[in-house]
C-alpha cells in the first residue's frame, strides 16, 4: 500500500473525531470534492463534466491560484458549486509551525470566500493544535473517506476510476484534484464515476 489510504479506516476516523470525514445519510448523497485549483487547463473542463451529470461539487482552492485567476474561481461559485479554503500557499501542517500556517490560512480570505468556513489541509496533513485553533475560529475541517488517488503517476486511469468506484457509498466524501498533475487520471477517472453515480441513483452536492 502507498503512503496514503484509498479508503479512510474506521480506526483513523474515530482518532480524530473533530474532523469531517464522510456525511452519512439515507438520500444516496455522495460529495465530490477537488483540490489545488484553480487551473486553467483543467478547471473548466471539470465544471462541464460536471454541468453533464447535473453534479454540485466542493473545490479546496489554493488562494494563490485565486489571484491568478479569479475568472476561475468566480466561474466555479458562478455555475453554484461550493468553495473551501486550502491554505494561501498549499503549506504542509507538519512542517510548518501554527502561527505561520494560521496566518497563511488567513491570508486566504483576502482572496477567496468559504461561505460556511470549509478548510481542507493540503496533503492531509495537519498538526492537532493548527486544527483546534481553526475549529476554534469557526472553521469544519473536511477530510475524506474516499482517495481517487489521481495525482499518482505510477498508476494508470483504470486503478484510479477502480479506487473510487469500488470504496463509495452514500455519505462519501471523495477527493479528486483539478491540477495539471492529475489530470492523465482525471480524464477518465471524472466522468467514469460520475456515470457510475448516476446510473446508480446517487446525487452530487455540495458540503454546506
Amino acid at each position: 500500500m502507498k503512503w496514503y489510504w484509498i479508503k479512510t479506516s474506521a480506526l483513523i476516523r474515530r482518532l480524530f473525531p473533530n474532523y469531517i470525514w464522510h456525511l452519512p445519510n439515507h438520500n444516496k448523497k455522495v460529495f465530490l470534492t477537488f483540490d489545488d485549483g484553480p487551473t486553467p487547463e483543467i478547471t473548466p473542463w471539470v465544471l462541464d463534466q460536471l454541468d453533464v451529470y447535473q453534479a454540485k461539487a466542493t473545490f479546496f482552492c489554493i488562494g494563490d491560484n485565486i489571484r491568478k485567476f479569479p475568472e476561475i474561481y468566480h466561474e466555479i461559485i458562478a455555475r453554484g458549486h461550493q468553495i473551501g479554503n486550502h491554505t494561501q500557499h498549499h503549506l504542509n501542517g507538519w512542517k510548518t509551525n501554527t502561527q505561520n500556517y494560521i496566518e497563511d490560512v488567513c491570508l486566504w480570505e483576502n482572496f477567496g470566500a468559504s461561505q460556511n468556513r470549509l478548510f481542507r489541509p493540503p496533503y492531509g496533513k495537519i498538526k492537532s493544535r493548527q486544527a483546534q485553533k481553526l475549529i476554534e475560529s469557526g472553521y469544519k475541517v473536511i477530510m475524506w473517506d474516499v482517495l481517487s488517488a489521481d495525482f499518482d503517476t505510477s498508476i494508470n486511469p483504470e486503478k484510479c476510476t477502480e479506487h473510487v468506484i469500488k470504496n463509495i457509498q452514500s455519505g462519501s466524501i471523495v477527493v479528486f484534484h483539478d491540477s495539471v498533475k492529475a489530470f492523465k487520471n482525471l480524464q477518465q477517472a471524472l466522468p467514469q464515476t460520475l456515470l457510475f453515480l448516476k446510473e446508480n441513483g446517487y446525487n452530487c452536492v455540495e458540503i454546506d
